[in-house]
């Protein structure tokens, strides 16, 4: 058994001092009655009675004092709570390519308010985890229902060199790797969908095929939003570089998995992507507080040493 706050038992060793208090006085009783009663006297006027009564509303009290001092502990114990395992993975092309103002402020900061809008629009049962990929992919925000950390880790995202689609899918199949598992069928993947942002240029890394190939492989579609127009470039070091998107590439990803292909424009029609992702249903362990199932036990104990009382002063002598 554990207890949220454990230095209150400290007091239960007030029970055996109490104890032995009631020993001690149960002796020095017996020792009196010994020495200036006429036992044979005595016999003939109040015939001794069992002494057990007494002594059992004694031990019911300490018990009832012993379970209230458990509950003042705080006690606890690991219940299971259901957790929806539908996720949403939100992957985020961070490269260079992404500042390009053709879509305005620039195709980075448009991607964050469409992934924000959309992730908000989820059911709220629904986990969503967060991914960004530029060179290499990583795992922003694992699977999660708290909303607000997700939009956060989306404001919080920055620009780095090089895409590696590829690897972003790979990521984002990575992440649902740690939603909980179903009891009943620990082997089954969660009901998943990756939504992927970019504008579409791979440089580096497995190539987008094979991720979306990986990811027809779990039964997780990847739904594609293309963000940019022909016409958009960036400025490095004063040289002024065409970063036309890569459509193609985005249809072939949503076409290979399962998904379906946006454009930024189209972006509102995602409410598809959970429409039928269906529901299954985990478990998390968690502490949970149980004091009152021992303040109910204290006071059964503590009824019963007041009728065992009652009983006692009721008894014609």
């Amino acid at each position: 058994m554990e207890f949220l706050s454990p230095a209150r038992l400290w007091f239960l060793i007030l029970i055996p001092l109490i104890l032995a208090g009631y020993l001690f006085l149960q002796h020095r009783r017996s020792q009196y009655a010994l020495r200036f009663t006429n036992i044979a006297l005595l016999d003939r006027v109040a015939p001794r009675r069992p002494q057990w009564r007494r002594h059992l509303a004694v031990g019911l009290a300490l018990l009832a004092a012993m379970t209230c001092i458990l509950a003042f502990a705080q006690p606890k114990t690991k219940v299971k709570v259901p957790r929806e395992r539908a996720t949403i993975v939100v992957a985020i092309d961070v490269s260079l390519s992404m500042m390009a103002t053709d879509i305005e402020p620039n195709r980075l900061e448009a991607a964050k308010e469409s992934a924000k809008e959309f992730v908000n629009n989820l059911p709220p049962k629904f986990n969503v985890a967060l991914v960004n990929f530029a060179g290499t992919a990583s795992i922003i925000v694992p699977p999660t229902t708290d909303r607000a950390t997700v939009d956060r880790s989306i404001d919080g995202l920055e620009l780095a060199e090089s895409t590696a689609t590829g690897e972003g899918i790979f990521t984002s199949l990575q992440a649902l790797t740690q939603v909980p598992p179903d009891p009943a069928h620990p082997n089954d993947p969660a009901p998943a969908r990756i939504v992927m942002l970019s504008d579409g240029k791979r440089t580096v890394g497995r190539t987008a095929q094979e991720g979306a190939q990986a990811a027809k492989a779990k039964n997780t579609p990847v739904y594609t939003i293309c963000f940019g127009t022909d016409s958009g470039f960036i400025e490095m070091d004063g040289i002024r570089q065409r970063v036309p998107p890569d459509r193609a590439e985005l249809r072939s990803i949503a076409e290979i998995s399962g998904g379906e292909a946006y454009t930024a424009e189209s972006a509102g029609e995602l409410k598809d992507v959970y429409k039928d992702i269906g529901s299954s249903v985990g478990y998390d362990e968690v502490d949970k507080e149980v004091t009152a199932r021992y303040a109910g036990i204290a006071m059964l104990f503590t009824l019963a040493a007041a009728g065992a009382c009652i009983a006692l002063a009721s008894r014609f002598p």
